[in-house]
């Protein structure tokens, strides 16, 4: 429970392949903590991973595991309050940079289980123990991001920031401070990711129409916002 308002949930991965394969993502607005063994490669070990601003690839191969953390947006800097969670956005680096109980001895406790729950049990312990700095400044910005995240008629910035009584400067910096990425990132992000949700449970799209629903001007831009980012046209 004293986790909830600052983690979105964990994930868990087990593989164990036959022939290397390419796991593509297309990332929220999100700090993660990963707990990692690829155990052709070594021992296991820990990782924070920053918001991925483009398409987010990772290869596997042979056998391993992956127990991730997934913080709200916005989530993360009460763990970290000594650097603008902009500092992380499109790096992954050893989480003892970081997090100095994040060491190996950590890893190999979290991963080696073999039942899920003891996993959890692990990384509930390890965030438990990690100091936490409470900050409005961060409910405000987690606040802001689920409210991007959930209200369709948030389409403008400028909006986001008048409703809140905020400046647009002062809505900028609070995102790059707590979130990591600017307000328009968000707002593009989620509409990019409600596209994807229709493109792969429907086959009857009327992309004009979406593409109005979701606040474009027009299908083109959609398109090109969807292709920049997943790779490929959502067609």
């Amino acid at each position: 429970e004293p986790l909830r308002r600052y983690v979105e949930w964990y994930w868990l991965i087990d593989w164990d392949l036959p022939a290397p394969y390419a796991s593509h993502i297309v990332p929220h607005p999100a700090v993660n903590l990963t707990f990692q063994w690829d155990e052709d490669e070594g021992p296991p070990y820990a990782e924070v991973t920053g918001v991925a601003l483009g398409l987010y690839t990772r290869k596997l191969t042979g056998r391993g595991r992956v127990c991730g953390v997934k913080f709200r947006p916005g989530g993360f800097r009460p763990y970290a309050p000594e650097a603008p969670v902009s500092r992380w956005t499109g790096r992954a680096l050893p989480a003892e940079e970081v997090f100095p109980q994040a060491t190996g001895d950590t890893a190999h406790a979290v991963v080696t289980p073999a039942e899920d729950r003891a996993r959890v049990a692990a990384l509930d312990a390890f965030l438990d123990d990690l100091p936490r700095t409470p900050d409005p400044q961060a409910d405000l910005a987690m606040d802001l991001v689920q409210r991007v995240r959930a209200d369709r008629t948030v389409r403008r910035v400028g909006d986001l920031a008048h409703a809140e009584g905020l400046s647009v400067r002062a809505l900028q910096r609070l995102f790059s401070a707590y979130v990591g990425v600017s307000p328009k990132w968000v707002l593009l992000r989620y509409r990019i990711h409600e596209a994807l949700n229709h493109a792969d449970t429907r086959t009857d799209i009327d992309w004009a129409t979406l593409a109005a629903e979701l606040g474009y001007a027009d299908q083109a831009h959609l398109v090109r916002d969807f292709t920049a980012t997943v790779g490929v046209p959502p067609t």
